[in-house]
């Protein structure tokens, strides 16, 4: 496999991962607490910071932004790797900041999420190395 691909796979993975949680955010109840009463009382309750928004509309703007953020990284770096790959492998600021972005969706799936999602980012995460190895090679 050529190092493009490998990035393009990794890319993949974070790209659908963030797809999916767009959906999970607003169109499936996914995301949801499993007590109605808990949703109920987040629509009532504003965070400390302000008063000009509820407990709810954080939770569902903090998800959204998060989906797009992985999404964001999935089409860069998809279309990096399939149509720019010199300006991404000679690049060690793309190089970087790739690994970084992952490796904190690492550190915050393991901390804060599921399994699921760990493992796919694991993979994405060995994807990416492998295709910046394979440049060496």
């Amino acid at each position: 496999m050529t190092p493009s691909i490998f990035i393009a796979a990794s890319a993949l993975i974070a790209l659908t991962l963030g797809i999916a949680h767009l959906v999970f955010t607003f169109f499936v109840p996914k995301l949801r607490p499993r007590d109605p009463a808990l949703e109920a009382r987040m629509k009532e309750v504003s965070p400390v910071i302000t008063s000009q928004t509820t407990m709810w509309k954080v939770w569902i703007g903090f998800n959204a932004s998060h989906s797009f953020s992985a999404i964001l990284f999935g089409s860069v770096y998809g279309y990096l790797a399939l149509v720019h790959p010199a300006m991404l492998f000679h690049s060690a600021f793309f190089a970087i900041l790739g690994g970084l972005f992952l490796l904190v969706y690492l550190i915050l799936a393991k901390k804060y999420w599921f399994s699921a999602p760990f493992r796919w980012l694991v993979f994405a995460s060995i994807l990416y190395a492998a295709g910046f190895v394979a440049t060496l090679v």
